[in-house]
């Protein structure tokens, strides 16, 4: 009999944790390694967030809370919601979960069904058909091009639905890409989803404070509240408040739902670290300004990488909206050969060969159900940042 469920062959380890586990142990081996494949902001967590959970401790706030979280987080969050998007929800409509991984596995195993689908337009984070998979959902992969900015086309979502489809996902800013959404651009999105009643849809927008310009970003239900009893709107603390350690991510959606989620999530982690709650409630109701300057440091680093990744031979990169990454095309280098004897036949040849050759650690686009291209994280400084596009530039000019 084996040990191991046969579940488990539906999924992969993270293929962003492999290759960042991969450049740490380079390093450690004495390599000088640029590692530009984390999906984590190289900011400290604010102060004023580290001494109220410093305070926490010291008040004895060490114990179970509830399940989805404290009332005072709870109340914070709604009112988050209501500041940054308009959006009305009430503190019972609300579950705080480990991060925001944990949340779309809750609402995932809380609703799919044998041969219910779930659409996913890619590039999309590595997660999301693992998640969709181990709940034994099917994920419909929607691919969304650089001709499009990298954004699905209302007419593509149309498409893609039928009668097993139970959600469709949506993530602006996105991950890998950086594309976030205005209003303008949800709005027919939406009037396909309107014509759908028992398409469910999750917005996961957990980069929604990191945009550039003058750009605006929107989210579902802000665009068309009478979607709102059918979404899950998520976020978290993580990229915003640089606090991917501490594990908080949150979610608004429908009583039923929370309740449901709410109920797995009693059965497998109980609550979120109380510590770390008493952070997200200060990170989340106490000053925000910390987040303007790191915005303002993103912004001159994605333009920085994307003038200097687009002057390498065989590279286009577009110029995202939002959140920490670019998404360069590496076409132009497919069926070359390095310095090195490399043969570059596919995206991830090109990443395993540049992490070895030149100590430029990226995560290959196929991890990321759109091949062809190549992951970069700008959230590193800005001096390690030029070297490593030095570094891609020289490693391209070098293929034959």
């Amino acid at each position: 009999m084996d040990l191991i469920a046969a579940r488990l062959n539906k999924i992969s380890p993270s293929q962003t944790i492999a290759i960042s586990s991969k450049a740490r142990a380079l390093k450690a081996a004495g390599r000088d390694i640029i590692s530009l494949s984390a999906g984590e902001p190289d900011f400290d967590t604010p102060e004023n967030v580290k001494q109220a959970a410093i305070r926490a401790i010291e008040q004895g706030q060490t114990k179970y809370t509830d399940v989805s979280g404290t009332p005072a987080l709870k109340r914070a969050i709604a009112e988050r919601f209501r500041i940054d998007s308009g959006l009305d929800y009430r503190p019972e409509e609300i579950i705080v979960s480990t991060g925001g991984k944990q949340v779309i596995y809750n609402a995932m195993v809380a609703t799919l069904d044998a041969g219910d689908e779930a659409i996913i337009p890619s590039p999309c984070w590595v997660s999301y058909p693992d998640i969709v998979a181990l709940a034994d959902g099917t994920p419909v992969i929607v691919p969304c091009g650089p001709n499009s900015g990298f954004k699905l086309r209302a007419e593509d979502l149309e498409a893609a639905i039928t009668p097993r489809t139970k959600w469709f996902f949506l993530n602006s800013p996105n991950n890998p890409t950086g594309a976030a959404y205005s209003a303008e651009e949800l709005r027919p999105i939406c009037d396909v989803l309107l014509r759908h009643p028992d398409v469910w849809i999750f917005t996961d927008d957990i980069y929604d404070k990191l945009v550039y310009g003058d750009f605006r970003p929107a989210t579902i239900v802000q665009v068309e509240p009478r979607l709102r009893d059918r979404t899950v709107t998520m976020n978290g603390c993580s990229k915003a408040y640089a606090m991917t350690g501490w594990r908080i991510g949150y979610a608004g959606a429908p009583v039923t739902l929370i309740r449901a989620m709410d109920k797995l999530q009693s059965q497998s982690t109980s609550n979120t670290s109380s510590i770390s709650q008493a952070a997200a409630l200060e990170a989340l109701s106490g000053p925000q300004d910390f987040i303007g300057g790191m915005v303002a440091t993103y912004q001159e680093r994605r333009d920085l990488v994307v003038d200097m990744l687009n002057r390498a031979a065989g590279i286009t990169c577009h110029k995202p909206e939002g959140a920490f990454y670019v998404y360069p095309s590496m076409q132009g280098c497919i069926g070359k050969t390095s310095r090195a004897g490399a043969t570059i036949g596919n995206d991830a040849d090109f990443v395993t060969a540049l992490l070895e050759e030149e100590g430029v650690a990226t995560v290959h686009g196929a991890a990321f159900m759109f091949p062809g291209h190549f992951r970069v994280s700008y959230a590193t400084d800005t001096d390690s940042l030029r070297e490593a596009c030095t570094r891609i530039q020289r490693f391209c000019s070098g293929l034959e």
